[in-house]
């Protein structure tokens, strides 16, 4: 009995231990497995991460190449026709125009947009203002308040006709007006009154800034293109009436009265004051484009890369200084082309950055890579 006892209990014994080896060996797979599953996963991301980096590589050697030949094909209508128009001149596809096609598995949208159908806040003046707030059904006391806040930001010494004073300097953080034109649409969050008509509840820019955004210019030029003003730049240029402005519309459209001669555009200030039958136009109204916007999209796959970059003719158009002068249109006010490189951030809406002389013919005011898409301003 007593050596069964010994032989039971020793064979009891060795299989615990076996049990326990077995156990051990079993939670150390776990862990190991565990273990390579997250290194899989973390090396799967890092390669997800480097595959993304490469591709958005690709795709923006790609975008600067649609630049380059979008910049090309413009150049090539300015000298054929003294300028920029309007896209019915034939430059509205420039890549189709030139027959360039991004490389295999990729695909490239341009659109094209004119900067200089708005009106340059650098050479706004407080008519202009106060008529066009005044066709947003405001009061008049009201209109003529918000021309002179943003007159009183933007001019030095600039009295304001509703005889209010600023009291920027009596904030919790005080701060003093720039005295120059505004640099980013951003600054009108910063600006009496203008901040309660121009932002919702919530801090956000609400309707009226998208549509003030659209009618003015943070860039300085001569004048505004008509063959792409919209209702309200038509408006604040004096063209109130809205028989003067579906002529236009049914003009470039070649719809109404003109269906038969299909869509045109203005070449000249005649051509203009033949359609709006105004006599004389007003010196900032004008027929060529000073600025434009050039929007280029590049997709591979998934992927998609963003490019924006705002351009000038020869003499178009400049950016804003920081220097504070005083009047509209200071020559002072502005700063020449060709000041540096830079590539700008992706905020709500991008500040002017220092100009760049291209090879080409073009000023490159404004250049953003993968920037938000500001929304359509909504219908006048």
């Amino acid at each position: 009995m007593t050596h069964l006892r010994q032989a039971y209990g020793g064979q009891a014994h060795h299989q615990s231990t076996r049990s326990s080896v077995l156990v051990i060996v079993l939670v150390t797979i776990v862990f190991t497995s565990m273990a390579l599953v997250a290194l899989i996963e973390q090396a799967s991301n890092d390669l997800l991460v480097e595959s993304r980096a490469a591709a958005a590589r690709r795709l923006r050697q790609e975008a600067y190449s649609a630049l380059e030949v979008t910049l090309a094909t413009l150049q090539n209508f300015i000298q054929a026709d003294s300028g920029l128009h309007h896209p019915a001149e034939g430059w509205g596809d420039p890549l189709g125009f030139a027959g360039w096609t991004p490389r295999d598995g990729c695909t490239a949208e341009v659109t094209l947009a004119d900067e200089s159908a708005k009106i340059p806040l650098s050479r706004v003046d407080a008519t202009t203002l106060v008529n066009l707030f005044q066709s947003w059904q405001m009061a008049p006391a009201d209109a003529q308040r918000l021309a002179d806040a943003l007159l009183g930001w933007m001019r030095k010494d600039y009295v304001p006709a509703s005889g209010q004073p600023t009291d920027y300097d009596q904030l919790a953080i005080p701060y003093g007006v720039p005295g120059r034109s505004m640099r980013s649409f951003s600054e009108l969050a910063a600006i009496d009154d203008a901040r309660d008509v121009f932002y919702d509840d919530q801090g956000r820019p609400n309707d009226l800034w998208r549509r003030f955004a659209a009618t003015f210019s943070i860039y300085n030029y001569s004048q505004v293109n008509l063959n792409a003003a919209s209702a309200d730049v038509l408006t604040a240029l004096g063209f109130t009436d809205p028989a003067q402005q579906q002529r236009v519309a049914d003009y470039l459209a070649g719809t109404g009265a003109y269906v038969s001669k299909g869509p045109q555009w203005f070449n000249s200030a005649n051509d203009a004051n033949t359609v709006l039958g105004s006599g004389t136009l007003p010196p900032m109204a004008g027929t060529q484009i000073r600025a434009l916007r050039v929007n280029i999209v590049m997709h591979e796959g998934r992927g998609e890369f963003r490019l924006t970059a705002v351009v000038s003719p020869t003499g178009g158009a400049s950016i804003v200084s920081t220097t504070a002068t005083s009047g509209t249109a200071a020559a002072s006010d502005t700063t020449t082309a060709g000041a540096g490189t830079s590539n700008a951030a992706t905020p709500a809406v991008a500040p002017v950055t220092p100009a760049l002389r291209l090879n080409y013919p073009f000023t490159l005011l404004e250049i953003q890579e993968n920037a938000e898409m500001s929304p359509a301003p909504p219908a006048a």
